[in-house]
């Protein structure tokens, strides 16, 4: 049996519609008889598993070759081999009820195109491939590494939910050190119960990182003083160098974080609010290559569980490769934990606005 193209597909005659679509998904009907129009990539399976012998006198090697379906033809075949039927995204070949988008609709194992119900949108890429960050969400990945290999990542927009939901105590007072804050005679409560900072073995005194005091300084609990007129030195025993100044204005903790952050200090510290705000309690994730690690549920830090997820703070605008969407989770995946990615920017309240994307390693 041979195909022939036109307008972008190919058409079979013959007894193609039963054994093609009827019985195994392949394409779309014409109209016309047992006709059947495939696309391109799906003909290329069928010239590969040798049901079709030609399309337009090509064999499937130079078939691939002339469409350059390299990536989509890998990504196909892989899925077909999985036990799934799937379509090409066309708006002419699916029924409205199945929203046609990305490269293929992806149905549920034993379901085809006819049942109506889809299980994945796939999206075909590249390694070396770009991948804009704010067109992620509820599709899947399908990275085809220059080996030829297949790697799957599944990628949807989250919220967060945790159950610390009581406010920091007011009246803290603290001075700024060169890239923290430091809170003298600190109530027990602020890192036992709501793990803000560390304490300072030694010293009765909790360390605040520049973000934690940001948030605690923005919401009305904490005022930075000055560091009077003598030399003072900072947690390490260094001298600091803001000895000597007077009191510090509102705002200054904010204006260190650029300092030493740039304008990623004010993505942070919006990521930052906005988890606290959802009871759900952050900390570094420096040790796993992230910005925060989270705690959705906290009582006291002697009891701490394992945190659940890692979030990266990026601007929404923010353009990944999927070698470092493979970084990012692999590296999740090894300590259990769920790769977020806080896109700052992308909600509907302006520059404040949020949106979290989870993405994680998948196996069809």
């Amino acid at each position: 049996m041979n195909g022939s193209s036109e307008d972008g597909v190919v058409h079979v005659g013959g007894d193609a519609r039963q054994r093609f679509h009827d019985s195994r998904g392949y394409g779309a009907p014409t109209g016309a008889g047992n006709d059947l129009y495939l696309s391109p990539v799906e003909a290329a399976h069928l010239l590969y598993r040798g049901d079709l012998d030609g399309v337009d006198g090509m064999g499937s090697r130079d078939f691939l070759a002339a469409r350059e379906l390299g990536v989509e033809f890998l990504v196909y075949k892989d899925l077909r081999e999985r036990g799934f039927y799937l379509s090409p995204a066309r708006r002419d070949w699916l029924d409205e009820s199945i929203a046609p988008r990305e490269d293929f609709v992806v149905y549920p194992r034993g379901l085809g195109p006819w049942d109506g119900e889809v299980r994945y949108y796939m999206r075909c890429v590249g390694e070396r491939d770009t991948v804009p960050a704010a067109n992620l969400g509820e599709v899947v990945l399908g990275v085809v590494d220059e080996d030829g290999d297949l790697s799957y990542f599944e990628t949807s927009r989250v919220e967060f939910d945790g159950e610390t939901t009581d406010g920091p105590p007011g009246g803290l007072r603290g001075r700024l050190l060169s890239d923290r804050a430091l809170v003298s005679d600190p109530p027990a409560d602020l890192y036992e119960q709501d793990f803000y900072g560390r304490p300072l073995e030694g010293a009765d005194a909790l360390g605040l990182s520049l973000v934690e005091a940001a948030f605690l300084e923005r919401v009305g609990c904490l005022s930075i003083d000055g560091t009077g007129t003598t030399e003072a030195t900072n947690a390490t025993g260094a001298t600091d160098p803001n000895a000597g100044k007077e009191p510090e204005s509102e705002g200054s903790i904010v204006e260190r974080g650029r300092a030493v952050e740039g304008e990623r200090f004010d993505r942070r510290l919006a990521v930052y609010r906005a988890l606290r705000e959802a009871g759900v309690v952050p900390k570094t994730g420096f040790k796993f290559g992230a910005d925060f690690r989270t705690y959705s549920h906290v009582e006291s830090v002697d009891s701490l569980g394992h945190s659940e997820r890692l979030v990266r703070v990026l601007p929404a605008g923010h353009v990944f490769s999927p070698r470092d969407l493979a970084l990012d989770v692999r590296l999740a995946g090894g300590v259990r934990k769920e790769t977020v990615f806080a896109l700052v920017g992308s909600g509907t309240n302006g520059e404040e606005g949020i949106e979290w994307l989870s993405v994680t390693r998948l196996t069809p």
